[in-house]
């Protein structure tokens, strides 16, 4: 189902480049989200002298470039260079430079959909790090995960590149693949992917009623059409009279501030607050509710791929409508965005942080995240990395990391090696074997190209599946209790 949506919402690993934010698009008090046209640092030069140097200090450099370099100088290149040199030297991976090619794509993908593996990144420290996969993605049926660093793609380093470039050498037409190399905490050895290019589903709301009228609304990003789409869904979970809802922010990269606004208004009392935003001198605007709570028990899924309007959504529920956060620690990004696309004149696009944003409490979440209020953790083989193809057959009293992914996978399909310390001893080889079997596979206890490739299919079939999603399951059963306690109450 494809839903109108903005580009100013977040970035498709493969097609874009960019980073994660939270981006106003609405006049909010006490910030402004765009300047006019004409105005800012260039109309305001002849109003003061210093001004007046530093832009003669940078048209001198251009001129003695243009003449002297030894080579021809391309000076649109010169241009971009410089304001990327300007954005990179804040040290914010959320303020960033799209020149005339890539924000015109960025703007193409308005309407429709679009090319890439599918993935929130950001950078930082000269590396591409993964916030989180998109749901029903290339990256995410892979095995990207949040906090992955991006290495290489097609044996092309990023290290060090201005983020855009670094993207744009995983871009590419849909079917084509991307061997992407990435660096996981808790792996000794950079970890490689295979990810064909695909589409990418642009709807943001999902929604599902479990047994005991508990419905479950998933959040994807929070898209300018988000909200109507999360009244829809609501409005038909409460005509089947559901009882408590949970709502599954895990992998929400973020998205529009406003439409994270309305949707919290749902559930917040009238006059508390939803979030606070500072600007830059220490000034804070609350954002109160002006809808009403709602008669049934609350519950947020979060994991450390929620970021910024997932956290905004997290904390306002949490400490302004009394709901509980179910999960992982979130993500920590607590600033935002606003983009400038007109004023720059030409197609090219600036993204610039222009504020930070508070809990209601006033806690500013930045690089700390939220913590949940029942951590729950999925089981190892939901972030186990997968096996390096070109290392194989792995065989009886080998021992490497790639055999320690294997026998995690073999245990979360219910096989059962003794072990997952990486040594191929005998009960992994009878595991492997009974694996074999199941599967119609030749039966040689040696995990060769084809047992590896069932061996991860099988494992992102099980992951899929909502029986074996350990934080679902945790967030049913506090629902459920909170229903029971509201009915047993007199």
């Amino acid at each position: 189902m494809m839903k109108k949506r903005s580009a100013l919402l977040f970035v498709i690993l493969g097609l874009l480049g960019g980073s994660l934010l939270t981006l106003v698009l609405m006049t909010y008090p006490g910030i402004t989200s765009q300047a006019a046209p004409g105005e800012g640092l260039l109309a305001s030069v002849t109003g003061s002298s210093q001004q007046k140097n530093d832009m003669k200090k940078i048209e001198t450099a251009m001129d003695l470039i243009s003449r002297n370099y030894y080579k021809e100088v391309d000076r649109t290149k010169l241009i971009d260079g410089a304001i990327n040199g300007m954005m990179e030297s804040l040290g914010d991976p959320y303020s960033n430079y799209m020149a005339q090619e890539t924000a015109a794509q960025f703007e193409e993908s308005i309407e429709g959909s679009f090319t890439g593996i599918g993935a929130e990144v950001s950078s930082k420290d000269g590396y591409v790090v993964v916030v989180s996969p998109i749901k029903g993605s290339p990256a995410e049926k892979a095995g990207i995960r949040a906090k992955d660093i991006i290495l290489s793609v097609n044996g092309e380093s990023l290290q060090g590149l201005e983020l855009n470039k670094a993207v744009n050498k995983i871009r590419g037409p849909k079917g084509s693949e991307a061997k992407v190399q990435v660096k996981r905490a808790g792996s000794t050895e950079p970890i490689e992917f295979t990810i064909v290019r695909d589409d990418i589903d642009l709807e943001t709301v999902y929604a599902h009623m479990e047994d005991g009228g508990i419905g479950v609304i998933n959040i994807t990003q929070f898209s300018m059409n988000t909200g109507e789409r999360f009244k829809e869904e609501l409005a038909k979970l409460e005509k089947q009279n559901m009882k408590g809802l949970i709502i599954d922010v895990r992998n929400d990269p973020g998205g529009v501030l406003q439409v994270v606004i309305d949707i919290a208004e749902q559930f917040v009392p009238k006059g508390k607050v939803i979030v606070q935003v500072e600007d830059k001198n220490g000034k804070k605007e609350q954002s109160k509710s002006s809808g009403s709570a709602k008669p049934y028990p609350i519950t947020v899924l979060m994991n450390k791929g929620s970021a910024s309007a997932s956290e905004i959504l997290a904390g306002a529920l949490q400490q302004s409508a009394g709901a509980t956060l179910v999960g992982e620690n979130s993500f920590g990004k607590g600033t935002v965005q606003t983009s400038y696309d007109k004023q720059m004149g030409d197609g090219s696009l600036l993204k610039i942080t222009i504020a930070k944003w508070l809990t209601p409490n006033g806690d500013w979440i930045h690089e700390k995240g939220i913590k949940p209020d029942i951590a729950v953790n999925q089981p190892d083989y939901f972030s186990v990395a997968p096996i390096n193809k070109e290392k194989l057959p792995l065989k009886y009293d080998s021992n490497s990391t790639d055999v320690k992914s294997a026998q995690t996978m073999l245990r979360g399909l219910d096989f059962k090696p003794d072990r997952v310390d990486g040594y191929y001893d005998q009960k992994t080889e009878e595991a492997v074997k009974a694996f074999q079997k199941k599967k119609g596979i030749q039966v040689t206890g040696q995990i060769d190209e084809k047992t590896a490739e069932s061996l991860e299919a099988s494992l992102i079939e099980r992951i899929a599946n909502p029986q074996y999603d350990a934080q679902l399951k945790r967030a049913i059963e506090n629902v459920s209790k909170d229903i029971s306690s509201a009915v047993s109450k007199p």
